[in-house]
């Protein structure tokens, strides 16, 4: 069977001259509204039980850890007609092919996820388990970054609660937050935090272990390949959700033992504190130079760490832009139509707006043409240690918090 497999992705990658073509993965979530904004049929978003297609994950080979879910939630699949060969079947068999030898050699797999995320509401106030955290329930740990595309509707909530107080910290007052989780009644625990304006065209950078409830912007997101998380907050959109949410990624014992204080545990406060989170981690595109053309420019989106990255391109009416990368990357065409690589490419056609560029073809040159009137616009999202001179964040401001 494996053998099988490995051929079946050679023989693609062959015919695409090192491009995989991927079909849509979409997955449900139960605890919030849909905001219809995926490009789905109105009938499509309600699943039953289930809930409701909140989220689109783009080149994922990380299954989605909901509680009711059908096989393989989460995994994108090869476009291969008959067959069905999920894309982590594929960086499995062939990790070589599609990621380059020597990458593969030191890396497992492609190690991200991206997504485009859609709620009608905000997010619960919640956190995303440190490494430490996840592999006690044996998963990985989930550090994220945001980018709101400009030509959707932000929603009713466009602005995303940080951290907490500083002052929580300073004064290492954290079991402030204790009574909300043990009440679990509201959602008056965002009274300790702060909340940040969603801009369309730029994000935010956050590391695991941070406090945070997402606003209703449409959020193209990129992070490591995990599904952990706990929510702080009881009650959003109405309602109450289930308490065990706030569990779902703690060890029973230490549940047992702690209780709820388990998942206070789980913050990064140092992080969570920081008086200059925005200065810290908020990120507006940042041109790459040694790639800007005639007939297009790429901007940097998803920087400030090693575990992931990503780029805007855009390629004008009529004009051609050549791309050469350093290493394997999945592409979301997001605006426009063209050829990538003679790869007929068209954003909003759900057979034609995501492909897979195998390291071998990523390092060589790719032409990319728009053949439309409008701007040609794709997100290339790359996973862990591939862009090594990606943009860093200068360090700001004096805050010592847990150090003192």
């Amino acid at each position: 069977m494996v053998t099988d497999r490995r051929s079946i992705v050679e023989k693609v990658l062959t015919q695409g001259n090192g491009i995989l073509r991927l079909q849509p993965a979409w997955v449900a979530r139960s605890f919030l509204p849909p905001g219809r904004r995926l490009g789905l049929k109105e009938r499509e978003y309600a699943v039953g039980e289930r809930g409701w297609i909140s989220e689109r994950w783009l080149g994922s080979t990380t299954k989605a850890d909901n509680k009711i879910s059908p096989p393989n939630e989460g995994l994108s699949y090869l476009a291969l007609g008959g067959e069905r060969v999920t894309l982590k079947e594929a960086v499995e068999v062939a990790g070589d092919l599609v990621m380059g030898a020597a990458y593969a050699k030191t890396h497992r797999g492609l190690g991200r996820l991206a997504k485009i995320y859609d709620f009608a509401a905000r997010i619960p106030y919640h956190l995303h388990q440190r490494q430490e955290d996840a592999a006690l329930v044996g998963h990985n740990s989930k550090e994220e970054a945001y980018y709101f595309p400009e030509d959707v509707e932000v929603g009713p909530h466009p602005e995303t609660f940080f951290g907490v107080h500083p002052s929580i910290v300073e004064k290492k007052q954290f079991d402030i937050l204790l009574p909300y989780l043990v009440e679990w009644k509201d959602d008056l625990i965002l009274r300790h935090s702060r909340a940040y304006l969603l801009v369309p065209g730029e994000g935010f950078h956050l590391p695991a272990g941070g406090l945070h409830a997402p606003g209703t912007a449409l959020t193209i997101e990129l992070q490591e390949d995990s599904d952990v998380f706990a929510f702080l907050q009881a009650k959003v959109a109405g309602k109450i959700v289930p308490k065990e949410l706030l569990y779902k990624d703690v060890r029973q014992e230490d549940r047992q033992r702690l209780g709820e204080r388990a998942v206070l545990n789980q913050v990064d406060w140092q992080l969570s504190g920081d008086p200059y989170f925005y200065e810290n981690r908020h990120t507006s595109p940042q041109p790459v130079a040694e790639t800007r053309q005639p007939g297009g420019e790429e901007h940097w989106i998803y920087y400030n760490t090693h575990k992931f990255s990503g780029k805007r391109l855009v390629v004008k009416p009529g004009q051609k832009f050549t791309s050469v990368d350093q290493g394997v990357y999945n592409i979301l065409v997001w605006r426009g139509s063209g050829r990538y690589d003679g790869h007929e490419v068209a954003a909003g056609d759900f057979r034609k707006d995501e492909l897979l560029v195998s390291h071998a073809r990523a390092t060589t040159p790719i032409i990319v043409e728009n053949t439309g009137r409008d701007n040609l616009l794709i997100i290339k999202f790359f996973g862990p240690d591939i862009n090594l001179d990606v943009p860093m964040i200068p360090r700001y401001g004096e805050w010592k918090g847990l150090e003192k």
